[in-house]
């Protein structure tokens, strides 16, 4: 298992080019099982989700090929069965539910698995797919779908903190190939959705009301082929600014798409961070007086929880009191305990975490916990003095391309250890 080691206190200076976004490429994955034609999908980061994503659409009778950042699927055949050896590496492997149950009009998937940050039950997504005529139960630890008929049927997706992104996708992917016309209230509006109804629609499907609340489906007999490149990720993009900001320095970002980062550019903002759009680039700069800021995680189009374990790290470093409340995964605080064996000053109270700036942090192992817990600790590591071990590294890779080796070219003083 791979360990990263930083040593901190170096300044970041220089480009770095974004990724293709692991939240988009996965359901656009998914999504080449809805037809037999060839589907070109480019852009997808070389992350070990995607990987994972490329060997269940083989596991489900696809031929598909991963190189340089293009996968090309080919799916003339679909099973129905996908197994759990695969699914249960990553939650968002569900989201082969909705293709395969358009195109077979039957599932067999096993109950995902993914990060520890607490309770992501699919109930919603069956909720909806239940409402387009599909009949389903659980059994033995997968999830069994059957739908002869499916029709189209208004469905409400919200869900106690929000609407769900992957229900969303699941729903509007099965919809597709159903007949009649589905209206999902309460769909999640997150660019990644976008991206997958911009890709649904080039492959033939009529979806109406991209972008907002509404979506209106009206099915068709099949879907073609298709070339599609994926958006950039944006998470990464608000990882790669929290770095410039926790280590004062400047850094310019390419193929960030500023339009999918508003809430992020809005707190750094406020924290103090300058942030100039430079053409289709964006400079981030972290050397200015720091102010205390509070956030709270909504869904988009507000603060992202995927951001907030590194808004953090740049609020323990912030002189002052900042408040961080998570509204998404109330449990998502797991990296709180590892920040304050950096010497963090961090108080949970229930979904809040109250934090007072320290004026160094100072380096030692720590454990990652899930994915966007990882980058945190990282970012930690690059300000902390002295070393900073962080391990258990394989949640990084699963939604991070190189990170280690992006953060050397901009100057710091990390390595892999394998």
């Amino acid at each position: 298992m791979d360990k990263i080691l930083i040593r901190g206190g170096a300044p970041l200076k220089g480009e770095v080019t974004i990724s293709g976004s692991k939240n988009a490429a996965l359901p656009i994955l998914a999504a080449t099982l809805l037809t037999a034609e060839r589907c070109v999908i480019r852009g997808v980061p070389d992350l070990s989700d995607a990987r994972y994503m490329v060997q269940i659409v083989r596991a489900l009778g696809a031929e598909a090929e991963f190189k340089d950042g293009t996968v090309t699927v080919e799916a003339k055949k679909v099973r129905t069965h996908a197994p759990y050896d695969l699914v249960r590496k990553m939650r968002a492997s569900v989201c082969v539910l909705g293709p395969m149950l358009a195109r077979k009009r039957k599932a067999k998937v096993s109950v995902p698995g993914g990060c520890v940050i607490g309770p992501r039950p699919i109930d919603i997504h069956l909720k909806g797919l239940r409402a387009l005529g599909a009949d389903v139960r659980v059994e033995k630890g997968c999830v069994i779908l059957e739908g002869k008929n499916l029709t189209g049927s208004t469905v409400f997706l919200g869900g106690r903190f929000g609407s769900t992104v992957l229900g969303t996708d699941n729903v509007m992917m099965a919809a597709a190939l159903a007949k009649g016309t589905t209206v999902i209230e309460s769909a999640a509006c997150e660019p990644e959705v976008i991206d997958l109804a911009n890709l649904l629609v080039k492959m033939g499907a009529q979806i109406h009301g991209i972008g907002s609340p509404t979506l209106t489906i009206h099915g068709v007999e099949q879907l073609h082929g298709v070339e599609h490149t994926v958006i950039s990720d944006r998470i990464e993009a608000g990882t790669f600014m929290a770095a410039a900001a926790v280590t004062r320095s400047e850094v310019t970002l390419k193929n960030a798409r500023v339009g999918h980062l508003g809430a992020v550019v809005d707190r750094l903002d406020e924290a103090g961070v300058k942030i100039e759009r430079r053409g289709p680039d964006l400079v981030v700069r972290g050397n200015g007086d720091l102010k205390p800021t509070d956030v709270i995680t909504m869904p988009y189009p507000g603060f992202p929880t995927d951001m907030q374990a590194q808004f953090m790290v740049l609020m323990a470093i912030t002189p002052g009191i900042s408040v961080v409340t998570e509204k998404i995964f109330p449990d998502r605080f797991m990296h709180v305990a590892e920040l304050a064996r950096l010497g963090a000053d961090i108080a949970l109270e229930g979904p809040s975490a109250i934090v007072k700036g320290v004026r160094r942090l100072s380096g030692a192992p720590v454990m990652a916990s899930d994915l966007r817990a990882s980058a945190g600790l990282v970012l930690a590591g690059l300000v902390a003095e002295g070393q900073t071990l962080v391990n258990r590294v394989y949640h990084l890779d699963r939604g991070y391309e190189k990170l280690d080796e992006k953060l050397r070219g901009l100057g710091a003083r990390i390595e892999r250890l394998q």
